[in-house]
């Protein structure tokens, strides 16, 4: 009883880190497929789940192999800058011809690769080396992600103000990640560079 009790409580927690972890990629999927032809908007939603399925079930096999790569956040940070000036681009019409359906799957790949890593670690971390809770927490993520990013999809093209919010939202994990990735390679070459973590230990 207080072993399915622990499992219990375990996976609440690891739910409602899911919630909280699959809202940004759902706004890169909302933001990708409202500038696509209303007909073209769920085949971008649906790719975007899928995509996220295979990411997020192969970092959490080599996660362990990736936390020792210097580099990752760098890479990931200015991956989803680049996605962020598209965007910008977009919201800005500069785009004289309409968006594709390959350019928004693009936009979806780029950035789910640089958000889903952290998501995977966070969630790997609440797990504690149980697999099927792991395997089980993802799922729901990427059930959620779908919801919304479906959703936002249609709330994006409505409300522009909100598409500019997504933007910046994308934006500052962009720079948060290449904060993080640069306070991490000044501590693996031993720079000694003044550089705070982006999250200040909490004080107790």
């Amino acid at each position: 009883m207080d072993s399915l009790l622990g499992q219990a409580s375990q996976f609440l927690e690891i739910l409602w880190l899911n919630v909280i972890l699959s809202g940004d990629n759902a706004v890169v999927i909302g933001l990708a497929a409202a500038g696509l032809p209303e007909r073209l908007r769920a085949k971008a939603v649906l790719f975007g789940i899928i995509a996220a399925a295979v990411l997020r079930i192969v970092f959490s096999i080599f996660a362990t192999f990736l936390l020792t790569l210097w580099w990752i956040d760098i890479v990931g940070g200015l991956a989803l800058l680049y996605i962020a000036w598209g965007f910008y681009k977009e919201l800005r019409g500069r785009e004289a011809k309409e968006k594709t359906l390959l350019q928004a799957l693009w936009q979806i790949i780029i950035a789910d690769v640089s958000m889903s890593l952290d998501n995977v670690l966070a969630v790997a971390a609440v797990a504690r080396n149980n697999l099927p809770m792991l395997m089980l927490g993802l799922l729901v993520s990427i059930v959620l992600m779908g919801v919304l990013g479906g959703f936002l999809a249609k709330l994006l093209d409505r409300y522009k103000i909100i598409a500019w919010i997504g933007l910046a939202l994308i934006a500052w994990i962009g720079i948060e990640l290449l904060w993080e990735g640069a306070v991490t390679a000044n501590a693996t070459f031993s720079l000694g560079l003044p550089l705070p973590p982006p999250h200040p230990p909490a004080v107790h």
